[in-house]
C-alpha cells in the first residue's frame, strides 16, 4: 500500500496544482465567493473522512440553539435525492443522507437542509418565512463559492493534516496551506489523558497563529433504540453483533467488544441492501445488534424485532471549552 501511494506521487502533485490554482483564483476574487448577512459557520477538514465533523456540529447545535434559530446545511452525501431539501415529517436517511437525518432526529428545534450547492442552499433557507439566525455548514471547508464568516478546521490526532500529503498519495483534499483559512483548529479524537506537552508539540507542528483546541470522543454509557436503553456494561456480558459503516470504526468496536461478539464492517455511508439486512439478521439470530448512531438512522426502517441499538457519542474538549464557546459566540456578532 505504501509503495502504491509513492507511485501515485506525480498524480498528487498534479492534483495539488489544480486545487492550489482554484484557491488562488478565489483568494484573488477572480472566482466569486458569496457572503451573506447572517453568521455562517463552516466546519470541515483538509483530509477525506473520519475527523469527527458530526459530533462537532452537534456540539455547536447544543451551544447555539438555546440562543439562536439554527439551521444546518449539508451536501447530503449519498442521498437518493437532488437539489435543495428542507427536512420535514417525510424526511428519512435516503432523502437527506445519514448525518443530516441524524441532526433532524436529535434536534427538532432546528432546521436541517441539504444542497450540494451551498450558495443556493443558504439562499433557499433565507427565503423561508421562519429564516434561521445562524447557518452551520457541514463539511464545507473546500466549498469556496460561499464565504463563511467563521471557519472551524478539524484534524484527527492520529492523522494530522500537517503530517499528510495530497490525494491520491495521501489523504489531503487540498494543500496544507488551506489551513490558513481557519479561524480556529480542533485536534479531534485525542486520548482523553493527552498531556499538555503533547498538545504544545502538536501546536508547534501545525505552526499557525490561530487558537488550537483538543477534543476527544466521549462514548455514552448506554445504548438506545426506539423502545428503551441498555447499559453498556450489561451488553458486555452477552454475545452480540457489532456493526459499523463509518470511516474509522476501530474505537467503536474497542469500546463495546467482548467475548465472542460478531463484528460486521461496512464502507462509510454504506447503503444497506436487502441481502445485507438478511445477512445481519442471520448473524444476529437472537442476539442484540449494536451499531453507530449514523448507521442506526439508515437501519431503523427495517424490522430487527427490537434488537437493534445504537451508541451515541459526543465531542468533549480536553480543556479551554469556555474559550472555544466564547470565540464561537463572538463570531455570531460578526
Amino acid at each position: 500500500m505504501i509503495l502504491l501511494r509513492k507511485l501515485l506521487f506525480p498524480l498528487a502533485i498534479l492534483y495539488g496544482i489544480i486545487t492550489s490554482v482554484r484557491n488562488y483564483l478565489y483568494d484573488k476574487g477572480i472566482l466569486k465567493s458569496y457572503a451573506f448577512d447572517i453568521p455562517v459557520i463552516a466546519v470541515g477538514n483538509l483530509s477525506v473522512g473520519g475527523t469527527g465533523k458530526t459530533p462537532q456540529i452537534e456540539y455547536l447545535i447544543r451551544l447555539l440553539s438555546p440562543k439562536y434559530k439554527v439551521a444546518t446545511l449539508s451536501r447530503g452525501y449519498k442521498r437518493k435525492s437532488e437539489g435543495f431539501i428542507l427536512a420535514d415529517a417525510n424526511a428519512n436517511a435516503a432523502i437527506l443522507g445519514d448525518e443530516p437525518f441524524q441532526y433532524f432526529q436529535k434536534f427538532p428545534q432546528i432546521q436541517v437542509a441539504v444542497d450540494a450547492d451551498r450558495r443556493n442552499g443558504i439562499t433557499q433557507l433565507l427565503a423561508q418565512k421562519d429564516k434561521p439566525e445562524v447557518i452551520l455548514l457541514d463539511d464545507a471547508f473546500q466549498h469556496r463559492k460561499v464565504k463563511a464568516g467563521f471557519y472551524i478546521l478539524l484534524t484527527s490526532f492520529d492523522d494530522l493534516f500537517c503530517d499528510d500529503f495530497m490525494l491520491p498519495m495521501g489523504n489531503l483534499r487540498e494543500s496544507r496551506n488551506g489551513a490558513k483559512r481557519a479561524n480556529l483548529i480542533i485536534v479531534t479524537k485525542c486520548p482523553s489523558e493527552i498531556s499538555e506537552l503533547a498538545q504544545q508539540n502538536i501546536k508547534k507542528k501545525i505552526g499557525l497563529h490561530v487558537p488550537v483546541f483538543f477534543s476527544f470522543v466521549k462514548y455514552d454509557d448506554k445504548v438506545y433504540n426506539q423502545n428503551g436503553s441498555l447499559n453498556v456494561s450489561a451488553t458486555k456480558t452477552q454475545e452480540k453483533v457489532l456493526l459499523a459503516g463509518i470511516a474509522k470504526p476501530k474505537p467503536f468496536f474497542d469500546y463495546l467488544q467482548s467475548g465472542d461478539d460478531t463484528v460486521m464492517t461496512y464502507a462509510d455511508h454504506h447503503h444497506f441492501s436487502e441481502s445485507d439486512i438478511l445477512n445481519i439478521k442471520s448473524q444476529a439470530k437472537d442476539k442484540i445488534i449494536v451499531t453507530t448512531e449514523k448507521d442506526f438512522v439508515r437501519l431503523m426502517t427495517y424490522d430487527f424485532g427490537g434488537k437493534l441499538y445504537y451508541l451515541p457519542i459526543k465531542s468533549k474538549f480536553i480543556s479551554h471549552q469556555d474559550q472555544f464557546d466564547t470565540l464561537v459566540l463572538k463570531a455570531m456578532q460578526l
